[in-house]
């Protein structure tokens, strides 16, 4: 099985930084796509940003210029470095990634347990 272990949430005030992780483990032949998710209160969970193997990368217009999404392939760890964060940035974060397991001809979509982030002064 993959699992997908989250790291790095917490409260900060607006105009502050977090930094995200998410861990991939298991028997991972290869990871291709991944991304962050985020879902707040009464609200769709929304791609927030998603970063392909090769390393091409695509953000939410609420969020350019203020996130970068990075991964470190030979760690299977992908990050979401979250600057000028504002109250609206309020949710439950997601890691999600698409995973080829070893001795499998197809990947399959797992994802995280959520990690919080609150901004608020």
């Amino acid at each position: 099985q993959v699992q997908l272990v989250e790291s790095g949430g917490g409260l900060v005030q607006p105009g502050g930084s977090l930094r995200l992780s998410c861990a991939a483990s298991g028997s991972i032949f290869r990871i291709n796509a991944m991304g962050w998710y985020r879902q707040a209160p009464g609200k769709q969970r929304e791609l927030v940003a998603s970063i392909i193997s090769g390393g091409n990368t695509n953000y939410l217009d609420s969020v350019k210029g203020r996130f970068t999404i990075s991964r470190d392939n030979a760690k299977n760890t992908m990050y979401l470095q979250m600057n000028s964060l504002k109250p609206e940035d309020t949710a439950v974060y997601y890691c999600n990634a698409d995973v080829q397991r070893f001795g499998l001809s197809y990947s399959n979509t797992y994802w995280g347990q959520g990690t919080q982030v609150t901004v608020s002064s």
